[in-house]
């Protein structure tokens, strides 16, 4: 069946646009709000086209499915047409949603998955599957900002607290919030099979050795340390303040927590590989590129999958991290 592109103009009027498509670009990258779809269409009807006819200011949508299966949903936000009787459209999914829209928002003794329902419960928005995060924030208050800046304000402090991460993600037009280390796939990329390019960079320079934690007073209150490391590159020191209502034991293990975090060589990838659509940000895949001695999982920071024709490309970045 390959890829299909369709229209929805609302009232049942639902349109196949993949004949008038001369190049689709999906994307995402860790940290937005949602992923795009882009995409270049003949907007010429004298040579035996209809022409898509699409009006944002009427809330078009379209959905993009690979072999049947649904890749993305979402509302079409801009399109720029030229003397070329070309057609550019760029949709972005629901978590767009929760880019744009702001408010107030007041927790206390509040989960991140509970602030991610409550969030979009406020907005109208369908959830889809909802992973449970195990800490408990105090307090989060935020003023006018982005729904999406308080839910990724909670995960940051869900991840301070357990290690552990989560991204939401946008699935048949729901919202759904995701424990990152559950999302591994059984799919090898590997230099000498899928691999077009590649490019591998190692880097210190967000790296810390040590973690200092600070009362209220300035006072030293934990500290973790990597002697090893900075016994190699030196010190590099961060320092924070806990939430006050945090006891001895949860500030010494948010100082840990922080550290594993920091206290590590970045080493990221930056490949070209054949297109598979169950590649997206956010999910891991096994790498192998023996050239390098590289041999493990990498998480998908960002990518771009691009069909040109029947030619279906995927560009990411990938990173390796050791997630709890």
């Amino acid at each position: 069946m390959g890829i299909a592109l369709y229209l929805y103009r609302g009232n049942n009027d639902n349109v196949d646009i993949t004949e008038l498509c001369s190049q689709i670009r999906w994307k995402g990258r860790k940290g937005s709000s949602s992923r795009s779809l882009t995409v270049k269409l003949i907007d010429d009807s004298s040579k035996n086209h209809s022409r898509s006819e699409i009006d944002v200011e009427k809330g078009h949508r379209c959905a993009l499915y690979s072999d049947g299966k649904e890749l993305f949903q979402g509302i079409i936000m801009n399109t720029t047409q030229t003397e070329k009787k070309v057609m550019n459209f760029t949709a972005y999914d629901m978590g767009i949603y929760l880019a744009n829209n702001k408010d107030t928002y007041v927790y206390n003794d509040k989960t991140a998955d509970e602030i991610f329902r409550d969030v979009c419960k406020r907005l109208g928005l369908s959830v889809g599957t909802v992973d449970k995060c195990s800490h408990r924030i105090p307090e989060l208050t935020k003023s006018h900002t982005t729904a999406f800046d308080v839910i990724a304000d909670a995960l940051s402090l869900d991840f301070d607290n357990t290690g552990a991460r989560h991204y939401v993600m946008s699935d048949k037009g729901k919202l759904s919030l995701i424990t990152r280390r559950k999302n591994i796939l059984q799919y090898v990329l590997s230099s000498e099979e899928n691999i077009l390019s590649y490019s591998f960079n190692r880097s210190i320079e967000k790296t810390k050795t040590r973690v200092v934690m600070l009362s209220d007073e300035n006072k030293v209150i934990a500290t973790a340390r990597n002697t090893g490391l900075e016994s190699k590159i030196g010190i590099f020191q961060d320092v924070d303040k806990p939430d006050e209502t945090l006891n001895q034991a949860q500030v010494q293990q948010l100082a840990n927590t922080k550290l594993k975090e920091l206290g590590r060589i970045e080493k990221t990838i930056n490949a070209d590989v054949l297109g598979n659509t169950d590649i997206i940000s956010g999910v891991g895949v096994f790498v192998q590129i023996p050239h390098l001695g590289i041999n493990g999982t990498y998480y998908v920071d960002e990518d771009t999958h691009t069909w040109d024709g029947n030619f279906h490309k995927l560009s990411i970045k990938l990173n390796f991290t050791f997630d709890s």
